[in-house]
């Protein structure tokens, strides 16, 4: 027989591009009905065993989930000799744990009998979806999981976060080309959840995905974050790294806070290597935090990543206390930061550049307040409308930026209460500062501007120390 993945790949080769209407049945994989139906055999196993599971044979097939109920089994694993893949031909999660905790992470709010159900762990195994509900391993009510080693693909969503858990820990695993998203944290009540070291690339529906729920202490550190957004034309709003709670604006229950996101390369798509005509996944973006204005999201930091190609690299909305610094951006279609709605978020030392690419490259903040744009490059952004805009802001604060080779430079709109210190800007063909009347109580102080400054009389408050 020849084996398995080479004639999964043959027929995924032949079939639609798009995985969301990918049909995975028996009747476009045939090598599945020689395959013997699994699932009663391996749940035995999980319940003989008091939820151990080793996968000694290379191939699986199920077509039901295999349930881990950690009340009944206490502490279980999935692990595997050599590698084993479970084909996933069912609707639902291949591997779903269910504990019963319903504190918090403090060691008071556990039952005695939660602490039998600790750390489950799934190791070392792949999962392949042959149908089009199918996922890869759902969490549910559980304290201290580890996924490691392990890779989903085809799929819908490769690890799914249901309901609550606590002490999360997924690490060197591949999650790649998924219909739906990489890592869902699916309206959820988590704290404490690590993502490091992993490969979570080209699933349609985004890479990490935080939907409602109550979050806290979400570190993401070291992946490679690739891809995860349509691969055509499709219009789409999610993201590489997409933290959303715009859909509850009435609720405070649901809310997000305490992000680290570093040292992570996270990328595409938009048209790297495609003709500048075609942009694919119009409105997507590296990250994106879509707050709410009842309870924005709040305590981020992005730090210490690279981060290109989307229409947007970084979109902030209703967010505060967003710290981002030390990235690397560059080619973006059309804008490597947008801002809006928000409050308190400091943009420092930063590169922006476009590279071979020609591209607005926009940094624009609106209807934002009390935030710093500082120490930072912005090179060869291709826009008349402003490098840096700053629309229906006040209380901010401009300084130590090096603008060169720009269409345009600082704009301000609207904007009130704002100081404009130390920065530089040359070799621009439009206006290296445009202060019109709209704005008031403009500091200028230590500039160097080598074009054209146009400063309306009763805008500025100081001018002193400008070229």
């Amino acid at each position: 027989m020849r084996p398995l993945i080479t004639l999964l790949c043959l027929v995924f080769i032949s079939c639609s591009p798009c995985l969301a209407q990918w049909d995975r049945t028996a009747e476009q994989i045939p090598i599945l009905q020689s395959l013997p139906d699994m699932t009663s055999e391996l749940q035995a196993q999980i319940d003989d065993n008091g939820g151990r599971l080793l996968l000694i044979e290379k191939n699986y097939r199920i077509t039901s989930t295999l349930e881990f109920d950690l009340k009944e089994l206490g502490a279980a694993a999935v692990k595997s000799i050599g590698g084993a893949t479970i084909i996933m031909d069912g609707a639902g999660p291949a591997i779903r744990f269910t504990g019963t905790h319903e504190g918090t992470a403090s060691p008071k709010s556990f039952k005695p009998a939660t602490w039998n159900e600790r750390m489950p762990i799934v190791t070392g195994i792949e999962i392949l979806g042959a149908h089009p509900e199918a996922d890869g391993i759902e969490l549910r009510q559980t304290v201290e999981p580890i996924v490691n080693r392990v890779s989903v693909r085809w799929c819908r969503h490769a690890i799914h976060l249901s309901n609550r858990n606590r002490n999360v820990v997924i690490s060197d695993c591949h999650l790649y080309e998924n219909s739906g998203v990489g890592v869902f944290l699916d309206d959820v009540n988590l704290h404490q959840i690590n993502v490091s070291n992993s490969h979570i690339s080209y699933n349609r529906a985004g890479g990490i995905v935080v939907r409602d729920g109550n979050v806290r202490n979400l570190q993401v550190t070291g992946c490679d974050i690739e891809g995860n957004m349509p691969g055509d034309e499709t219009p789409t709003r999610t993201a590489n790294i997409l933290i959303d709670v715009s859909g509850s604006a009435d609720t405070r229950t649901k809310s997000v806070a305490e992000i680290a996101i570093t040292g992570c390369t996270i990328q595409h798509s938009a048209n790297y290597s495609g003709g500048e005509e075609k942009t694919q996944a119009p409105g997507g973006a590296n990250i994106r935090l879509a707050g709410k204005e009842i309870y924005p999201i709040n305590s981020v930091t992005i730090t210490g990543n690279v981060m290109s190609d989307t229409t947007t690299n970084v979109d902030i909305s209703y967010s505060h206390d967003v710290t981002v610094s030390s990235n690397n951006f560059f080619a973006p279609k059309p804008n490597n930061l947008l801002v809006a709605n928000s409050q308190r978020v400091v943009v420092s030392g930063n590169t922006f550049n476009p590279r071979q690419f020609s591209r607005p490259g926009t940094i624009r903040f609106v209807n934002c307040a009390d935030c710093i744009l500082a120490n930072s490059t912005i090179h060869k952004f291709a826009t008349q409308d402003g490098a840096v805009i700053l629309d229906q802001c006040s209380g901010f604060s401009l300084t130590g930026l090096l603008l060169t080779d720009c269409d345009s430079g600082i704009i301000l709109k609207g904007t009130t209460d704002t100081a404009i210190s130390n920065c530089r800007v040359s070799r621009t063909a439009g206006a290296d500062l445009n202060v019109d009347d709209s704005n008031r109580g403009i500091k200028l102080s230590g500039n160097s501007f080598s074009g054209e400054v146009n400063v309306a009389s009763k805008t500025s408050d100081d001018v002193d120390g400008n070229n």
